[in-house]
C-alpha cells in the first residue's frame, strides 16, 4: 500500500469566539421594535387600552412628571435609599464573604448562619425593621442593606473559592508572603465573581426598594406605583415600571464600568 501525500493544512484559530464582542445597536434596536409594536397594537384594537396603554401616552406622561416636578421628587429619594442601602450591605457582605473565603474559623462559624437566613424573603421581614428601626428611613435602608447583603456573601466566598490553586502555588513557591497572595492573585482572580454577585444583589435591592417605599413613604418611585394602582391608572403605572427598568439598566451599567477598570488584565 503506498503512502498517499499529505499536505499541512493550517488550523484557524477559533478562540477568539468564545470571547464576547459588543453588538452597538442591537439592544436598542430589539427595543424599539418591541415598542412599535405594542403601539401599533393598541393604536389597531389588538391590544385591549385596559391591558397596555400606548408606549405614546406613557411617554406623555414622563414629560407631565418631568414639567411638574414630580419625576425629581420621587427620583431623588429612591436612588438615596437604593444607593445608601446597597452600598452598606455590599460593603459589609463583601468584607464578610472575603473572610469566610480565606479563614476557615470564621467560614465554620457564618456560613451555617448564611445559608439559614439567605432563603429568607426579605420582603417578610420588613414589618420586623419598622418595628426596629420605625417606619422612616432607618427600616428603608436596613430591608436593602440587609436583602442586598446575603446574596453579596454567597457570591464574595464562592468566587474566593474558585480562584485557580495553582496560581496560588505559584505565588507560594516563588515566596510571596500570605498578604501579597491575597492581594495581588486571590482578590483579582475573585473580582468578576463579586462584580457578577454585585449585579444579583443590585437588582434584589431595586426590589426591594420598591416594597419598602410602598409602606409609609410620601415620595418615591415604589409610591409613585402603587398610588397609580389604586386609581388604575395605566399610563402611570408603566411610567414608574419604565423607571425602574432604567434604574436598572443605570446600575448595570455602572457594574459595567467597574469590570472595564478592574479587569482591564482578562484583556
Amino acid at each position: 500500500m503506498s503512502d498517499a501525500p499529505t499536505t499541512a493544512r493550517t488550523v484557524r484559530f477559533r478562540g477568539g469566539g468564545f470571547a464576547p464582542t459588543t453588538r452597538r445597536g442591537v439592544g436598542l434596536a430589539v427595543f424599539v421594535t418591541l415598542v412599535l409594536l405594542v403601539e401599533w397594537g393598541t393604536r389597531s384594537g389588538w391590544i385591549s387600552a385596559l391591558t397596555l396603554p400606548k408606549p405614546s401616552d406613557v411617554l406623555a406622561t414622563f414629560g407631565e412628571l418631568w414639567s411638574s416636578g414630580l419625576l425629581v421628587k420621587h427620583m431623588v429619594p429612591s436612588l438615596t435609599r437604593l444607593i445608601v442601602g446597597a452600598a452598606l450591605g455590599a460593603s459589609v457582605g463583601i468584607g464578610v464573604g472575603i473572610l469566610i473565603g480565606l479563614f476557615s474559623y470564621i467560614r465554620a462559624g457564618l456560613v451555617p448562619l448564611v445559608a439559614a437566613i439567605f432563603p429568607i424573603p426579605k420582603i417578610a421581614l420588613l414589618p420586623l425593621f419598622v418595628i426596629w428601626f420605625g417606619i422612616d428611613e432607618g427600616s428603608k435602608y436596613a430591608l436593602i442593606a440587609f436583602g442586598t447583603f446575603t446574596p453579596t456573601v454567597v457570591a464574595t466566598y464562592g468566587a474566593v473559592d474558585n480562584v485557580d490553586r495553582t496560581l496560588i502555588r505559584m505565588g507560594q513557591s516563588f515566596g510571596l508572603s500570605w498578604l501579597s497572595i491575597v492581594r495581588k492573585i486571590v482578590l483579582p482572580g475573585a473580582m468578576p465573581g463579586i462584580l457578577s454577585g454585585l449585579r444579583i444583589s443590585l437588582a434584589i435591592a431595586i426590589i426591594l426598594l420598591v416594597a419598602a417605599e410602598m409602606l409609609g413613604a410620601q415620595y418615591g418611585i415604589g409610591a409613585y406605583i402603587l398610588e397609580a394602582g389604586s386609581l388604575y391608572d395605566l399610563e402611570r403605572l408603566f411610567a414608574g415600571v419604565v423607571i425602574l427598568s432604567l434604574m436598572g439598566l443605570l446600575t448595570s451599567g455602572v457594574i459595567g464600568l467597574v469590570e472595564k477598570r478592574l479587569l482591564r488584565w482578562r484583556d
